[in-house]
């Protein structure tokens, strides 16, 4: 009987450890802020790969690059592009992008509009709007900028179009529309109707 009870009791003890353990493992990317993205297995969450980070795109410079097919682009500083979303707006800016739609289109943020430095790009277009987890996104015309999760290099537009809403941008902010069709291009994600994109 005795033997029972302490068996009985290391087993109780053994699955409050266990449920403390993994509640600690357990991602802070719940709730409505929506920036938590998934990391690609075989990326780090830094060098090359900071878009994929839990806060978003982290970008201090803003740049351009010639893209196969679509021309000139705008990009951040480690040449990976950046879009706009057709859902967000202008005048003023508003962001759409949140929750399940952030993860998979991380904003490109920053500290301040101040620390945004430029390379090719009229300094007076970049602004920022606050994001309602409160980070600060940098805007181009006053449209919300954003990585693609799926680019794994710098120049990859592979979220160029995707569900007709998501767009490349030029220097001047515009969406640049040509559509970018390649064997090597992951398939656009399914989407309900009215899922916005994502």
């Amino acid at each position: 009987m005795v033997a029972i009870r302490h068996v009985t009791g290391y087993a109780a003890t053994g699955a409050a450890v266990l449920a403390l353990a993994l509640a600690g493992c357990g991602g802070g990317g719940g709730g409505s802020s929506g920036t938590s993205t998934p990391q690609k297995s075989g990326s780090a969450q830094s060098g090359g790969s900071t878009q994929n980070g839990t806060t978003g795109s982290a970008t201090t410079t803003l740049t351009t690059a010639k893209v196969a097919k679509l021309g000139t682009v705008v990009t951040d500083g480690k040449g990976y592009v950046l879009y706009r979303f057709d859902a967000d707006s202008v005048n003023p800016t508003k962001v759409s992008c949140y929750d399940t739609c952030a993860a998979l289109w991380p904003a490109a943020t920053t500290t301040a509009k101040s620390a945004v430095t430029t390379k090719g790009i009229d300094k007076s277009l970049v602004s920022t709007v606050k994001r309602n987890d409160g980070t600060t996104q940098i805007t181009l015309a006053g449209w919300p900028l954003y990585r693609y999760a799926k680019d794994d290099e710098p120049k990859e537009p592979y979220g160029q179009g995707v569900d007709g809403t998501w767009w490349a941008v030029t220097p001047g902010g515009a969406k640049i529309t040509t559509p970018v069709a390649t064997s090597s291009t992951p398939a656009p994600a399914t989407t309900s109707p009215g899922a916005g994109g994502y």
